[in-house]
């Protein structure tokens, strides 16, 4: 029987998409140092092996305080276990920039549409929303957005 993952996929089925992978060994490397093709694929597979133990430990770690959602202290705990706690320091760093660059991005209107509305015109827009896809899902035509009237006009 196959080892199987979390999603029911075989391990053989896991793996990394290979052209970040290659940007990120060749970007390790000095210029001069060509890798064999044959050795891109052994670091790649080495990388996943890496990434289901850490996971598998940080899982353990997790059911051993009885918790639902393996976090971020989990995954620590997990490196610290396996003989990497050399390693801690440095990606607990890394940890907290990501959440600084994540953090940036929200700020800068990366995951919205750059425009704040109000509660009214949020609930209005779902509501054109949800009637937009009910008409596709009833293969009926979809209604152009109707411009807002402009408040100022009315008396």
């Amino acid at each position: 029987m196959e080892p199987m993952d979390i999603v029911g996929k075989s391990k053989e089925d896991a793996s990394l998409p290979k052209a970040t992978m290659t940007k990120i060994i060749k970007e390790m490397l000095p210029p001069d140092v060509r890798v064999a093709r044959d050795a891109q694929d052994l670091l790649i597979e080495c990388c996943v092996e890496f990434i289901n133990l850490i996971s598998s430990e940080s899982n353990e770690v997790c059911n051993r305080e009885d918790k639902r959602t393996i976090a971020p202290e989990h995954v620590l705990k997990a490196l610290e276990v396996l003989g990497f706690g050399k390693y801690i320091e440095e990606v607990y760093a890394a940890y907290e920039q990501h959440k600084i660059e994540t953090l940036d991005s929200l700020k800068d209107g990366k995951w919205s549409n750059g425009a704040e509305m109000t509660e009214e015109e949020a609930v209005a827009e779902q509501q054109r929303m949800f009637a937009e896809a009910r008409a596709r899902m009833n293969g009926g035509a979809v209604a152009p957005k109707q411009p807002d009237p402009d408040p100022s006009l009315e008396s």
